[in-house]
């Protein structure tokens, strides 16, 4: 027997048997000296794809993969298992893959082997149930096992009657699963288990969008069987033949080939910010146009940095911060950047020694720690909102009857907590015009905090003062509102709305507005710095920069839109002297997403394929669309009747071509999902009076 290295294989894994070691075993049956070239270089192709998924770089410890691919008869076999001490092998994952010819006519399952004679299974093959279950009831944590043979449903019925020899407790406590590839009465080509077995590698990679390190073995059987043609889903798809009690629980025996480890997870404190909007907060704080993207391009907004920081160290450590203005005017950037910056483990980041080279003023630099949580409501309703509070304080949610609502019950957990805690609890919550119930959380869920961040003596609030030992809250509110000046918009109006009810309920609150007209200078400074990324247009950037701040103020998602667009560009200060420039920038986001429609048609992705991909994306509920097989079904709802060939191929030129700018990436139900970069992006994709396709303004 020779380990992947080539090199002889002592009597036990080279691991030993410590309590985190992973192992695969593969038991391979190849030569049966029928001179079936054919067959063995199947096999051969098998075990080269398990090798190459189980080798490959992954969370944890390494892998050590066994292949015993040279036994021939059963007493081999036998000492395979004692000398690889299966039964009683310790550690953290055990994947097991058995594959070879299944007998045919025999009742239990057995695996036919090179010095197996004809008419004596019983003596000289190998019952399948041995094999697996000295793998089952060994004494590894998780524990895998795939059969790849003929008629491998048959074992079926032999583990059914076999499920209660393994202990209750470890059939609870442990992943155990055992695997087969084809149904009871069928066969198998040598080579179908390699190619799909591939090709979910490939599409796990891709297009899946799996977000944990590992997959369940649930995730497992249903990423292969999208791989399968749909006429062969019935008879070869993966299915379960012994399912333990956590079939739908990521398992260290499967490492997803496609996970990538995602710097914001480890950037802010997981206790600081709710879960589901991690990677939101460095999205806008950087202002950074592309996932992954690792520079800092926000600039100024010195003013408003000054008073957020003030207002994170003011003492007492009571009140209330209102953050409004139109759309895209950077209520979430200034936001984000206080939660970032404040943040212990982010402030190890060399990122956020960027970001402090960026200030010429310490005061715009909150305290350290001074932002005990960081919320995001946007498309979350109230029951998830007060959720994710307490998860950021790491209080579990607490049980509730069916009758009770859990809004309110939570709350008052909440309440109860901050009342005998003491110290400061400081909130920030973003996105509140975005979300579900926006009225009910200011009502139910924000108002009863006026006791813990009302000034000391609020004459003016008609609520119980909180005991001395209680906690003092701060609160730092976004909210969407329109200008005084331009009131007309109906979306404006509505937000101006929550503002009100928002300055009716804290009274006392601080209100400051991001769309000043002094942030044109702000504006300008981030354009800059987008057209000059990677050192590119040092010398024509301040030009276009100047020529474009003053048309796309007050908003930033337009800054940026156009900040990218001159970034490619041979030349930024004679493309803002083209004719058509001027306007598009006038007539705002719209204009400026028409034009990289009809630019990206160079790239190979034709433009009405990429407004459907990005309508179908902005019609996605909750944090956005996954890839998978959802993408594809909502962008297809857009054609017109046209034909969406190679979707996963589409949408990766979409995700490669410049209009991933117009993109926000998320998590959700551990899927990687896709979103509009901002709500009012999202609400003009929705807008089906809109023809994205119109292009006469650049002709």
């Amino acid at each position: 027997m020779q380990n992947t290295a080539g090199e002889i294989e002592g009597t036990r894994p080279s691991g030993g048997q410590g309590p985190d070691q992973r192992i695969v075993l593969s038991l391979a049956f190849r030569d049966y000296k029928d001179g079936n070239a054919e067959f063995t270089d199947g096999i051969d192709e098998q075990l080269q794809v398990v090798e190459r998924w189980w080798s490959s770089p992954s969370p944890g410890e390494a892998f050590q993969v066994i292949t015993a691919d040279d036994l021939e008869s059963r007493a081999q076999v036998d000492a395979f298992l004692h000398e690889q001490g299966v039964r009683d092998l310790q550690g953290d994952a055990l994947v097991f893959f058995i594959t070879g010819h299944g007998m045919p006519r025999t009742n239990p399952h057995f695996l036919k082997l090179p010095d197996t004679q004809r008419g004596r299974p019983l003596a000289t093959a190998m019952r399948t149930s041995e094999l697996i279950t000295a793998a089952l009831d060994s004494k590894v944590r998780n524990v895998l096992v795939i059969l790849n043979t003929c008629f491998a449903a048959k074992i079926n019925a032999e583990l059914s009657t076999l499920y209660e020899m393994v202990s209750k407790s470890r059939r609870e406590s442990c992943s155990i699963n055992v695997l087969v590839t084809c149904g009871h009465d069928d066969t198998v080509e040598v080579g179908r288990f390699s190619t799909y077995l591939r090709a979910a590698w490939e599409r796990l990679r891709r297009s899946a969008g799996v977000t944990t390190p590992h997959l369940s073995a649930a995730t497992f059987v249903t990423e292969y069987s999208n791989c399968l043609p749909a006429d062969e889903r019935d008879i070869y798809a993966l299915s379960s033949a012994f399912r333990g009690s956590h079939y739908t629980r990521p398992t260290p025996c499967l490492p997803n080939p496609g996970y990538q480890h995602v710097r914001e997870l480890a950037g802010a404190s997981r206790s600081q910010v709710a879960y589901p909007a991690v990677s939101y907060w460095l999205d806008r704080a950087t202002g950074r146009p592309q996932d992954g993207d690792d520079g800092w391009y926000f600039r100024g907004r010195a003013d408003l940095n000054r008073h957020i920081a003030a207002f994170l160290r003011s003492a007492p450590p009571r009140g209330v911060f209102l953050l409004t203005g139109t759309a895209g005017s950077g209520k979430s950037a200034l936001l984000a950047r206080a939660v970032l910056l404040s943040d212990e483990n982010f402030r190890q980041d060399p990122l956020y020694k960027v970001a402090k080279t960026l200030v010429d003023d310490e005061a715009c630099i909150p305290p350290e720690g001074s932002v005990t949580a960081a919320v995001l409501a946007r498309h979350r309703s109230s029951e998830e909102v007060i959720k994710d509070i307490l998860q950021c304080l790491k209080l579990p949610a607490e049980p509730i009857s069916a009758h009770d609502d859990p809004v309110t019950c939570w709350t008052q957990q909440l309440l109860h907590h901050l009342r005998s805690r003491g110290g400061t609890f400081s909130l920030v919550l973003d996105g509140l015009d975005e979300a579900e119930e926006p009225h009910r959380i200011i009502t139910d869920l924000l108002g009863p905090l006026n006791e813990f961040c009302s000034p000391t003596q609020p004459v003016f609030v008609p609520r119980p003062r909180s005991s001395d030992s209680a906690a003092s809250v701060r609160l730092l509110i976004g909210v969407r509102s329109s200008r005084p000046e331009d009131p007309s918009v109906a979306l404006g109006r509505e937000s101006h709305s929550l503002l009100d009810t928002l300055q009716e309920t804290f009274p006392f609150a601080r209100l400051h507005r991001t769309d000043d007209p002094s942030s044109v200078q702000d504006i300008e400074q981030y354009v800059h710095a987008l057209i000059t990324a990677g050192g590119k247009h040092t010398d024509t950037a301040g030009h276009a920069a100047q020529a474009v701040a003053p048309e796309v103020w007050p908003s930033f998602i337009d800054a940026r839109l156009a900040g990218e667009q001159l970034r490619v560009s041979p030349d930024p200060s004679l493309e803002v002297a083209q004719p058509y420039w001027k306007p598009t920038l006038q007539r705002g986001t719209l204009s400026l997403l028409k034009r990289d429609l009809m630019l990206v048609e160079e790239q190979g992705l034709p433009a009405y394929v990429a407004a459907a991909l990005l309508r179908g994306m902005a019609f996605a509920l909750g944090q956005g669309v996954p890839w998978s097989n959802i993408w594809p079904v909502f962008a297809a709802s857009h054609l017109q009747g046209k034909p969406l060939d190679n979707p996963d191929e589409m949408i990766e030129k979409l995700l490669n071509s410049r209009l991933s700018g117009y993109l926000s990436y998320g998590q959700q139900d551990q899927r990687r999902v896709y979103r509009a970069a901002h709500e009012s992006l999202a609400e003009m994709l929705r807008d089906m009076s809109i023809d994205l396709l119109d292009f006469r303004e650049f002709q």
